[in-house]
Order: structure tokens, then sequence, then C-alpha cells
């Protein structure tokens, strides 16, 4: 997958387009994302000892990683994500629109 965690993505789709926010979790089996502030649910949730707090607790529900488009931190603009390998070997992700490596 090609959004990774506390990557900042540009949300392109849904009922929450148009909205920034950094990822919070990566879920690679799923190609979903839960990103900060993006796709709020509301879970009626039961006490569970002292930990969580009973009621309706609202939270972030994953977005699939298709609606969603990272914003490169050089240029600053939504881009697309190809792969390149260095000299040594390494593999790193690249911006499509300015050429930067984002890693």
């Amino acid at each position: 997958m090609k959004i990774r965690k506390d990557d900042t993505v540009l949300v392109i789709a849904g009922k929450d387009k148009g909205k920034k926010g950094s990822v919070r979790q990566s879920l690679p089996k799923e190609s979903r994302v839960v990103v900060d502030g993006v796709n709020k649910v509301k879970r009626h949730m039961r006490p569970r000892g002292t930990v969580r707090q009973a009621g309706i607790i609202e939270r972030e529900a994953p977005i699939h990683v298709s609606n969603v488009m990272l914003l490169c931190t050089k240029c600053n603009q939504p881009t697309r994500v190809s792969f390149r390998f260095l000299e040594d070997g390494s593999r790193v992700r690249v911006c499509r629109r300015c050429g930067e490596v984002i890693d």
C-alpha cells in the first residue's frame, strides 16, 4: 500500500471530500486507512471496566485508500506515488508531481 501511518492525506471522495488529516492507522489487508477527523461515526459502547467510557462515542471509521491522496511534503500538493530504488538498494516513495523522495 502506498499510504502509510503518519502521512498527511487529502480526501478526494465521499462525504468528507476536501478534508485533510493525518493517517492514524493503516489496514493493508482491507485496503483501508483511518484518518484523523474524517469519516466520523457514532458507536454505542458498553462499559468495560474502568478503561472505556460507556455511552455514545464518536470516533473515526476506516476509509478506503482509493478515496484519499497523499500530500507531498515538498510541493504541498495531492499527488500519486511511485517507487524508486536508490543506489544502496533501498526502495523509496517518490512524488509524481515534483519527483522528490517522500520517505
